[in-house]
């Protein structure tokens, strides 16, 4: 990440591939980087003494001064070369504009591996090659081939290919911008690295990213769920389309993701996805307003009927919610508005209304509880004059905490009022359709967010009583080449895991069959499963004793047909049927080429369009989030009783989430669940074992890091206390809370620098975290029947560095005990064990206390200016 800072806030920078000629990408990028900068620009040509009265230089090795940035835009199959003399010169980082790479093309591969052989070997960043380019309005830097400068704004737009029409058009809407960056082929810089660049600067209060697809997908989703606790993300993400997923195919040279999977992955980040290209801008400028709406419910407030019937279409098609008008509120606007209107929503105010009746009407609709924002529609029909509406709406807006957005219909003088309800942050748009689309990305942004927001209840957590003789076995199916489990196997995962099962026996001759079937009780389905082929057979029903010998005849035929040995080749799988009246709802997971392993639930009959998508691990709240995307769901949570039994699906899922990030060795796994009155159990189990899985690292198939339970440790204070060190878990913010609450100022002050308010952000960083990227642990102790903290430890790695951050926090009465001495070696031992080659805190040049604890585990000290100290320990020899 310093590599990338640097290249993006760069001192100097050379152009190689300067030239004047007219129209030329060379001349274009040179002409764009000397407008408005200071900093030294150095054009490179060999064939050039001066480009544009600057002096050119033959290479990059002949330049004066080092450089932080290169920007090349070289034919193809020189660029590797060029990029091996920029690391030679210890360039921080290079643009590359130059076309003619990709997946497609053999030679391009080629040129591609070359370049990322070199720029590994040398440690230096490259974006592209195939890009625009980088523009930092802030700064004055415009790396780009575009004939646009766009002005200093809020708002970041991050693109792999697209970009410079949206930059126009934004410049047309008077919308500025933090960065725009193009990455092209991404071979290195992605989204999730300018994601993290983004996270800490101030200028950024939103981002905007075009993606058609994700590149490295753990990056991105770690990057991205950090940046959505503070600022808002908005997703346009192409390829809904068979047509548009092939093109997306062509040019990345290999399958299309899933769009569905996007869909699961941008709400699990707290992302909003748009449709459409003007949504991003008209979303990224309204996100980080904090009037965001709690519900669906709009009520539409039109002097034009027509257009509110327009309006009223487009929410009811897009699945919101015309907002119901209690009595007491229409009885209020029987006082305002003419006699014709109906007492409804959309409210028809007349096409006489002046700026009164408007304010009249919006105030009696804000007040009603059933309404979640407010919709005004303006046409040029009414009496109230357009400025004087404008700042009326303005100064409600500001009143109220739910969202005021409008439609301003009309020519020059509407776009006067947008003008001015814009520059005040009021969404305004020219059509009620903008208006209602924008409405309901609000809102679902908003679930978004809550999703990352909310505490999951806590659940016990459990270990599984087996589990290696079960990897032992799945290793075995792989090593014997079986492309499906064993039922009996698959079945003891699934109870393993604590999820119920139908009764069932498997057996492996056709003599069997009758005792078995007995012994379960009838009705049983019968199911053949073919080993060697990896699939089932058609499921027969056995309903009685009158049906056993035409069954078994049956499948004694089927076998010896086919050739096979009972015992060896198949094996035979009686289950006791369940009530054909039950719910019933398709559990799986597989692997995604992008996103490694998600999680599937669909009916039981159907092409699976209708799925709902999730990613592992899932907590209560993530479960809950997941099952409402069902129609089992929706039916279940019709009735008093049904309520019990979501919450035994979501016990369900929690358990095969845990199962499947226990088990990489699994390609895929699916069963029906069989949702009855007073159980819920699993039948019709499949098991996939994986052919690719690589256990050379911890959790391969997965892009979401699980709870880390390898770093819980049991130790004891002084006194005999037990002590509890453990990561912490997005259910500790109650526990954390308390805590903090309880802490000296002076203790919060050596901790924070400061005495700060503990809000409930500060809470959901605390306790949210990636653990790929951070690792905080609490000590806990028993205390009055519960649970107290009583310290706490956190190691943040920078992003694409082998550095971390430390810091520790001990309770007032448990200092000088050995804690805070505990909490750092166990930092130490995490640091080893994500193999940092660096950690280092930044503590109070007062605090003697943490300096001395420092000093005794081998830190070295440095003062830092206005009484700050730097402890840094070294793990390289």
């Amino acid at each position: 990440m310093d590599r990338i800072r640097e290249m993006l806030n760069p001192r100097s920078v050379a152009l190689i591939g300067a030239t004047e000629k007219e129209n030329s990408v060379g001349r274009t990028v040179l002409t764009n980087l000397l407008h408005g900068s200071n900093r030294f620009v150095y054009p490179v040509n060999p064939g050039r003494q001066t480009v544009l009265g600057a002096p050119c230089f033959p290479s990059i090795t002949d330049l004066p001064a080092h450089v932080d940035l290169a920007v090349i835009a070289a034919p193809a199959a020189a660029v590797p070369g060029l990029v091996r003399e920029c690391g030679e010169a210890g360039v921080s980082g290079a643009i590359i504009l130059s076309a003619g790479f990709g997946k497609a093309d053999p030679r391009e591969r080629e040129l591609e591996k070359e370049i990322i052989h070199v720029r590994r070997k040398c440690g230096m960043r490259v974006i592209g090659p195939n890009c625009l380019g980088v523009i930092l309005p802030h700064i004055g830097l415009n790396t780009t081939f575009l004939a646009t400068n766009p002005k200093p704004g809020k708002i970041a737009l991050i693109s792999r290919a697209l970009g410079d029409a949206i930059l126009d058009w934004g410049g047309t809407m008077g919308i500025g911008f933090s960065m725009f960056a193009s990455l092209g082929s991404m071979i290195d810089v992605g989204y999730g690295d300018l994601i993290d660049f983004l996270t800490d600067d101030y200028r950024t209060r939103s981002m905007m990213i075009y993606m058609e697809n994700v590149g490295d997908a753990r990056r991105f989703i770690s990057a991205a769920r950090g940046f959505a606790l503070s600022k808002p993300i908005v997703v346009l993400k192409p390829g809904r389309s068979r047509a548009g997923a092939r093109f997306i195919s062509t040019r990345a040279g290999g399958p299309a993701g899933d769009d569905r999977v996007y869909d699961a992955v941008f709400k699990r980040v707290g992302a909003a996805r748009v449709r459409e290209v003007s949504d991003l801008l008209n979303m990224a400028g309204v996100l980080d307003s904090p009037r965001l709406p709690r519900g669906p419910r709009l009520a539409i407030i039109t002097n034009a009927g027509d257009v509110g019937i327009l309006a009223a279409d487009t929410l009811t098609e897009l699945g919101g919610t015309l907002a119901g008008l209690s009595g007491n509120d229409t009885d209020k606007l029987d006082l305002y508005l003419p006699e014709q209107w109906t007492r409804d929503d959309p409210v028809d105010i007349g096409g006489t209304t002046d700026t009164g009746r408007y304010m009249n009407t919006i105030e009696a609709c804000l007040g009603d509880a059933g309404v979640d924002g407010i919709l005004v529609i303006y046409t040029p029909r009414a009496a109230a004059q357009t400025t004087d509406l404008a700042r009326a709406l303005i100064d409600i807006s500001r009143k109220t905490a739910k969202p005021v957005i409008v439609t301003w219909i009309g020519g020059e003088h509407a776009a006067e009022g947008r003008r001015i309800l814009l520059q005040n942050n009021v969404p305004a748009y020219a059509t009620p359709e903008e208006a209602v689309k924008t409405y309901l990305y609000m809102y679902g942004y908003r679930r978004n967010i809550e999703l990352l927001y909310e505490t999951p209840a806590e659940v016990a957590q459990k270990d599984p009583p087996l589990k290696n003789y079960l990897k032992t076995i799945i290793r075995k199916a792989v090593t014997e080449g079986r492309p499906l489990l064993g039922a009996e196997a698959s079945l003891d995962l699934l109870r393993n895991y604590r999820i119920g099962t139908a009764k069932t026996a498997v057996v492996g001759n056709v003599d069997q069959i009758p005792g078995q079937a007995r012994k379960l009780g009838f009705p049983v389905s019968l199911t053949i499963r073919y080993l060697r082929e990896g699939r089932d057979g058609r499921a027969v029903s056995l309903s009685g004793e009158e049906e056993i010998d035409r069954v078994c005849g049956e499948v004694r035929r089927n076998l010896h047909g086919q050739g096979l040995i009972e015992g060896q080749d198949m094996e035979i799988i009686l289950q006791k049927m369940t009530d054909p009246q039950a719910l019933r709802l398709k559990v799986a997971s597989r692997r995604d080429t992008e996103f490694r392993t998600v999680l599937v639930l669909s009916p039981d009959t159907g092409n699976g369009d209708d799925a709902a998508i999730g990613l592992p691990p899932l907590n209560k709240t993530l479960a809950r989030r997941f099952l409402e995307g069902t129609p089992v769901y929706h039916t279940l949570s019709c009735t008093g009783p049904g309520q019990e039994t979501i919450g035994k699906l979501e016990d369900v899922l929690l358990s095969f989430s845990d199962l499947v990030i226990d088990f990489g060795e699994i390609e895929s796994f699916e069963f029906v669940l069989s949702i009855g009155k007073s159980d819920v159990l699993a039948q019709e189990v499949s098991v996939v074992p994986s052919r690719h899985y690589d256990d050379s690292r911890s959790y391969p198939h997965l892009v979401i890091t699980p709870y880390p339970s390898r770093y819980m440790t049991a130790w004891n204070l002084p006194d005999g206390t037990d002590v509890l060190l453990r990561p912490v878990r997005p259910e500790d913010e109650s526990m954390v809370r308390e805590m903090l609450d309880s802490l000296s100022e002076e203790t919060l002050r050596v901790r924070y620098f400061t005495v700060r308010e503990i809000d409930h952000d500060l809470l959901i960083r605390s306790c949210n975290i990636d653990y790929d990227r951070e690792v905080a642990i609490i000590a806990e102790i028993k205390h009055t029947g519960g649970k107290k903290m009583v310290g706490g430890a956190r190691l943040i790695r920078e992003p694409g560095s082998a550095r971390g951050q430390f810091a520790i926090l001990v309770h007032d009465d448990y200092q000088g005990m050995g804690l805070g001495a505990k909490l750092i070696d166990t930092l130490i031992g995490i640091a080893h064990d994500k193999r940092l080659e660096e950690m280092y805190g930044l503590v109070l040049t007062e605090n003697q206390r943490m300096l001395a604890l420092a000093a005794k585990f081998g830190f070295e000290l440095k003062r830092e200016p206005e009484g700050i100290s730097r402890v840094t320990l070294s793990f390289t020899t």
